[in-house]
């Protein structure tokens, strides 16, 4: 069982050392600590850090761990701090490490298509880049002009177009990391095929900062789609959407980059309650599904979806449908599935949930999850929404007008029919530590001592973001 190192001895001494060797800017402690390191995105409690160590290079980054670690207090890495699961939340015990000032895209290498850039690099920063040097970085999601990359593949984190472009470490090609002892790690891989031993940079995506922090990462980069089309459609059942899935991915191939589901309890909210948000297409229908594809020829690709959404029309399979005809109806249509983040003003304090799903299985456990919430915590409001085309569904739950949420009770009903279901407690926001209750409901007993034996192998202090996901 890992533990956690004492009690911190000589606090001052410490950040004065860190101070010496980082520079009087790079070390924040006391009353100069903002208030945006003391929590994540997520529902936990604000927690003020010992210090904020904010390095502005991979050096730094390592030299700060191997101070903090040498004198046994730990280190917890931050970057955008948009997490939903406490991942990047430190406690009065440990170091918050901010990658903040470590930013900038290093290099655009357009024969290799790749982009080298430094961990704390906002998405958005990064999408930017590659597309005013003519590429397409594929990874999207709402928080990016907020989300750190680094954060985003110690995530591996999902977004909008997994369907079509696979997580985020389907992007990565090479990754440079500090290990818990302060050693620094560069494999700054630019091949697509490279099979010269053990594939050392999966240890770290996804591992949630607690096998290594990443400094930099070099990325694959895609070509700009040439075009984009975008339908929202009705449908009578659950049974169409599968079918509409299956002729998606038949009929429209690689061009196919999002499918998008809505329930009816969501729909209503979104465009009954969020303003600015319209409806594009009628109510009463069972199911609402956002597809997109992205073609590289307006002229082949906008009619081949147009016969396509028709044929579907023709069959049955679709009973209402808008088109987009420009971008900014696409971008309008991805603002009634991304007005989610407008529900802390539209249903008051509520709870968020990431899981995944066999696809065929993902209406029943929808109508399992509301049957019991309503069993175990009647007036309970529960909206489901995701990325079914690659098995994430999203859920939104609370209590309206309770003093206090029941969150317990909300969690052990969303959990307990994820277990039941054969699914997975986490698709795309990780474990952090709101999550490492239910872990055993999506892991077997040896795959959770296998994750234990790893990281008592790298970390065998447990000084690199204690306490999360395990």
């Amino acid at each position: 069982m890992l533990s956690r190192p004492g009690t911190v001895g000589d606090v001052g001494g410490i950040i004065d050392e860190l101070r010496m060797a980082l520079g009087p800017a790079s070390v924040l402690s006391g009353a100069d600590i903002p208030a945006r390191n003391e929590q994540d995105w997520s529902i936990l409690p604000p927690s003020r850090p010992l210090a904020v160590v904010r390095p502005d290079s991979p050096e730094g980054v390592a030299t700060a761990v191997r101070i903090a670690t040498g004198h046994d207090i730990a280190i917890v890495p931050q970057g955008g701090l948009t997490g939903l699961c406490g991942g990047a939340r430190a406690d009065g015990a440990s170091i918050a490490l901010s990658l903040e000032r470590l930013t900038g895209i290093e290099e655009i290498d357009t024969a290799a298509a790749t982009l080298t850039v430094r961990a704390g690099t906002p998405l958005q920063v990064v999408q930017q880049a590659a597309e005013q040097a003519g590429f397409f970085c594929p990874l999207d999601l709402g928080a990016r002009g907020s989300c750190s990359i680094g954060g985003n593949l110690s995530t591996n984190a999902g977004g909008n177009r997994v369907i079509r472009y696979g997580m985020a470490r389907e992007m990565v090609l090479g990754l440079e990391a500090v290990l818990p002892d302060g050693t620094l790690v560069t494999s700054m891989n630019k091949m697509v095929k490279n099979n010269a031993g053990y594939d050392l940079k999966q240890l770290f995506i996804g591992s949630e900062g607690t096998l290594g922090i990443i400094t930099r990462a070099v990325l694959r980069l895609h070509s700009q789609p040439g075009c984009t089309m975008a339908a929202l459609c009705g449908l009578s059942s659950y049974d169409k959407v599968i079918e509409l899935l299956s002729a998606a991915r038949r009929d429209l191939g690689p061009i196919l980059s999002a499918f998008e589901v809505m329930w009816p309890d969501y729909w209503a909210v979104v465009t009954e309650k969020v303003p600015g948000v319209r409806s594009p297409i009628g109510g009463g229908h069972a199911c609402y599904v956002l597809v997109e594809a992205q073609g590289t020829d307006a002229a082949i690709d906008g009619p081949r979806f147009q016969e396509w959404l028709e044929r579907q029309a023709e069959t049955e399979v679709v009973a209402d449908a808008a088109v987009a005809q420009s971008l900014a109806d696409v971008k309008a249509f991805w603002g009634v599935r991304d007005a989610c983040a407008e529900f802390p003003q539209a249903v008051g304090p509520h709870q968020s949930f990431d899981i995944g799903l066999p696809v065929a299985a993902m209406d029943r456990y929808v109508t399992a999850c509301a049957t019991e919430m309503q069993r175990w915590v009647p007036g309970a409001l529960a909206l489901f929404y995701g990325h079914i085309g690659d098995g994430n569904l999203h859920i939104v739950a609370c209590l309206p007008g309770a003093p206090t949420q029941p969150k317990e009770r909300i969690d052990e009903v969303v959990y307990g029919c994820v277990r039941e279901f054969g699914g997975t407690v986490s698709a795309e926001h990780g474990i952090g530590t709101t999550k490492k209750r239910w872990l055993g409901y999506t892991r077997t007993p040896v795959e959770l001592a296998l994750m234990r034996t790893i990281k008592q192998a790298l970390d065998p202090r447990n000084l690199l973001n204690p306490g999360k996901v395990l």
